[in-house]
């Protein structure tokens, strides 16, 4: 696999963040105003950490990231982020005490990918039933008002997770960080203001 050395890479490297990703949650924070100090954050697919680092500076020490992955990291991480190496389409009865007891949260976000295949429409359909996963654990443990961010690999059937999100949030976005690669087909979408429990009957 060819290794990117641009400009985000090298200053991951001298600023100590295990993935050059920290820098779009940056921008994403940075346009939509998503953390607040004393906010609890969801860290869906947060290996190897970088996200879950950069949400935690934004919220201080007085907030929480709850963060999980399928996979293990080795980042070593403030006190005010817990791992767990965790499947969350698939929770441990242990996890889900866990979210109870954590949540709600203030901010739901997801920087998940699929394994890729290298198969355009495949890869982008993977990435959409990801999305829409996330957001229906964001549907479950968002705060009123909260904020969803998720990465999505960009096709034919975006619209899908669009129609999930509109009912659901008092605004919704996409935005694609400078940060991100030129080549690179991934976008995010920016949902803000969830509107709660009471849209659950506004999707067809």
């Amino acid at each position: 696999m060819k290794e990117y050395r641009d400009h985000y890479f090298l200053k991951a490297k001298q600023e100590n963040y295990p993935a050059r990703s920290v820098y779009k949650l940056k921008e994403i924070d940075g346009r939509f105003k998503i953390f607040r100090k004393g906010m609890k954050v969801l860290d869906l697919g947060a290996a190897p950490g970088s996200w879950s680092l950069g949400a935690a500076e934004r919220v201080g020490a007085q907030g929480k990231v709850l963060a999980c992955d399928i996979q293990s990291t080795v980042t070593v991480f403030p006190p005010n982020v817990e791992f767990h190496q965790e499947d969350v389409f698939q929770r441990s009865e242990a996890f889900e005490r866990q979210l109870a007891e954590t949540g709600p949260f203030h901010v739901v976000m997801s920087d998940m990918a699929p394994q890729t295949t290298g198969t355009k429409f495949t890869d982008q359909a993977r990435s959409l039933e990801l999305c829409l996963e996330a957001l229906a654990v964001a549907e479950k443990y968002l705060v009123k008002g909260g904020s969803f961010v998720v990465k999505i690999f960009m096709g034919p059937d975006v619209g899908e997770l669009l129609k999930g999100m509109r009912p659901r949030f008092a605004r919704v976005t996409s935005f694609k960080p400078q940060s991100s690669r030129v080549e690179s087909k991934e976008t995010f979408f920016v949902g803000l203001g969830f509107k709660g429990k009471e849209a659950d009957g506004a999707r067809d």
